[in-house]
């Protein structure tokens, strides 16, 4: 059972939107060195003099920030690295209100990328290389009607590359406004909605298409020099976060759970946990970030788990949240099924990385939705040692059909473990499995031996045809049932048994 519905009786609700959402900003073809190079040839202007082309867009986008600050009454500030930009606008906004217009201009000398000339005495040939170097950079920081408080990044130095920032909550939360349903809205959660299940229908319909069209706004409004020469910006996804949040009536009701909840999750989960909720297989070679991260924080406690870019994170908000949330700072670690363009022109439908573009955010809700899912129901076990033993009846006994038994599965066969362990792989979480599939993974096994076995799960109700197909997927039953049996053995029966001894 899962714990949102063990405790439904002291849960408000569950909603689940996207939560921070930073996207880059790139121009076509400022954004890389041959591309600026042609561009610069192409309009006649030497290679040498990049940087007397530069000069003249620098200072037209230094007076474009001087007109937006003049015309909306506001001073530019220079700040150093060591202030909190977010906590100097959330002063500020608590100061001036919610009402939709310009907050704050912040400027700061921060590293850029940018170009340089050179010549190849040996090639002859004159063109600009990548470098690093410093520049001034604006943020306009501002509330719209549609995505709330946002900011757009801009660099006064070619390739200007800009960064926007906004957050999901608030474009809910507009859309909520919207559909006149009312809502308490606190430091990006939702503390009350009046319409819940609504709620998460609108969250469901996440617009790229207007996304689009206000990024572009933002660019023309902050980067003007766009205009200059006809060029348009490429958005990609530089980061986005999902949250589900569970909102609890009341802090005790929370209370009581959180802290077995996080003091259990530090020590149990594992990294091949953490990839499965990823829908991932942990190789024996994988050799990026991953582990797991306990913080005590001025806001509460929480637990980070990391598989390289992404993470997924448990903490607590306001004592009445609990919040679950993955982060993905490169969206191509995830897959799904979709039109591949080939080299050659051809298209086909396969399993590939989900693109960097901002019209990945739909279809890449579904998979950090499903991260969070997962997570819940890892979680769940560790108050559901009852429930376990009750849905490992299900599997541990034999069950006949046509008078042919199939023997139930034991957590303590070594060879049942196995089974178990490759039924619930993260990799088959998106385009499930078959026959050659699990073989992969019990290299022992023939054929017919897997097809043996493939039929006394499905007879265990572990495992679901595929309509029309040979493949199969874990049933919600198996995945609960292979968690809470993994938990209760290794949590509950070997730590008593040690006790005993």
């Amino acid at each position: 059972m899962l714990l949102t519905e063990k405790y439904s009786e002291q849960i408000f609700g569950v909603i689940s939107c996207y939560d921070r959402i930073v996207i880059q900003g790139t121009l076509q073809p400022f954004c890389y060195a041959d591309g600026m190079t042609m561009f610069l040839k192409s309009n006649g202007i030497r290679i040498f003099d990049y940087q007397k082309f530069a000069e003249p867009l620098r200072n037209e986008l230094r007076n474009n920030a001087e007109k937006i600050a003049k015309d909306n009454h506001v001073e530019i500030e220079f700040v150093t690295n060591k202030v909190r930009k977010e906590a100097l606008i959330s002063k500020i906004v608590e100061k001036r209100g919610n009402h939709p217009g310009i907050v704050h201009i912040i400027s700061a000398m921060e590293t850029c990328n940018s170009y340089k000339p050179w010549h190849d005495k040996k090639t002859h040939r004159t063109y600009l290389q990548p470098t690093q170097g410093k520049c001034l950079h604006y943020y306009f920081y501002f509330i719209d009607e549609l995505m709330g408080l946002c900011y757009v990044r801009v660099p006064t130095w070619c390739p200007f590359r800009l960064q926007i920032y906004f957050n999901g909550h608030n474009i809910l939360g507009a859309k909520l406004q919207n559909q006149n349903i009312d809502y308490v809205l606190q430091d990006n959660a939702f503390l009350s909605i009046d319409d819940i299940s609504a709620a998460q229908e609108l969250s469901n319909q996440f617009d790229t298409t207007q996304l689009f069209e206000k990024l572009n706004q933002f660019a023309e409004r902050y980067c003007p020099i766009i205009n200059k020469y006809n060029l348009q910006y490429h958005f990609s996804i530089m980061q986005a976060e999902y949250a589900t949040d569970i909102i609890f009536k009341t802090q005790q009701d929370l209370h009581h759970l959180y802290d077995n909840l996080v003091r259990t999750a530090i020590h149990t989960v594992k990294p091949e946990n953490i990839a499965t909720f990823l829908g991932k297989k942990l190789h024996f070679n994988y050799q990026d970030d991953m582990g797991n991260k306990y913080n005590i924080r001025i806001e509460g406690t929480r637990i980070k788990h990391t598989m390289g870019p992404v993470n997924i994170k448990m903490y607590d908000k306001f004592g009445k949240i609990l919040r679950i949330e993955t982060t993905v700072n490169d969206v191509s670690f995830f897959k799904h099924y979709r039109t591949v363009e080939h080299r050659d022109g051809s298209q086909s439908q396969k399993i590939a990385p989900i693109k960097k573009s901002i019209f990945s955010l739909a279809p890449l809700t579904e998979l950090l939705k499903s991260s969070n899912n997962q997570y819940i129901q890892f979680i769940s076990s560790f108050d559901n040692n009852v429930d376990g033993v009750e849905k490992l009846n299900i599997i541990t006994n034999r069950v006949v059909e046509n008078n042919r038994p199939y023997k139930g599965f034991n957590f303590f066969d070594d060879d049942d473990q196995r089974i178990l362990e490759a039924v619930a792989a993260g990799e088959f979480n998106i385009s499930g499995f078959q026959n050659k599939d699990l073989r992969t993974k019990l290299s022992e096994k023939t054929s017919g031996q897997v097809s043996r076995i493939l039929k006394r799960l499905h007879m265990h109700g572990l495992i679901k045809k595929i309509a029309h197909s040979y493949k199969y997927y874990i049933s919600k039953l198996g995945r609960q049932v292979i968690l809470l049996g993994m938990k209760l053995k290794e949590l509950v029966i070997i730590p008593e048994l040690a006790k005993a001894a």
